[in-house]
């Protein structure tokens, strides 16, 4: 397994969550325990892709500002999460946030599979993906578990 096949693997699962995420009701349980899952997640991706890939990106000239606008992407994803933190899951405008989320790390993923995997396929040698996949995997693994 590639370092993209990895990450892959787990940009569906945050899809999927955040589908059914958008699609709760209130302060639920379902919200709550969806909500906490999708914030494990992002947080435990960001980590490991930041180290499994992003590092190693920034060492290739072709595809630092790639790599630099992807991380920072990453934050403006902390920062809504931060902003759904503090609001009361029955607030009117939790969904709305829940949704802004969805659009922002669903836009995040298209652009990482269409375009900064292409470039950082050209960059990387092939043993190197293959490595990088089990960091990343051994990095979401330890994290999960924490």
């Amino acid at each position: 397994m590639t370092i993209f096949e990895a990450l892959r693997k787990d940009h569906d699962i945050q899809r999927d969550l955040l589908a059914q995420l958008v699609e709760t009701h209130g302060d639920s349980d379902a919200r709550d325990s969806l909500y906490q899952r999708v914030r494990a997640e992002l947080k435990y991706h960001a980590n490991a892709e930041e180290r499994a890939l992003y590092i190693p990106m920034m060492d290739l000239d072709l595809i630092q500002e790639k790599a630099r606008h992807s991380v920072a992407e990453h934050h403006e994803i902390d920062e809504l999460i931060e902003l759904l933190d503090d609001t009361d899951y029955s607030a009117s405008h939790w969904l709305t946030h829940a949704k802004q989320l969805q659009h922002l790390v669903t836009h995040h993923l298209d652009e990482e599979e269409q375009e900064v995997f292409q470039l950082a396929g050209r960059g990387l040698q092939e043993a190197q993906k293959t490595t990088l996949a089990k960091e990343y995997q051994d990095e979401m693994q330890r994290q999960r578990s924490g």
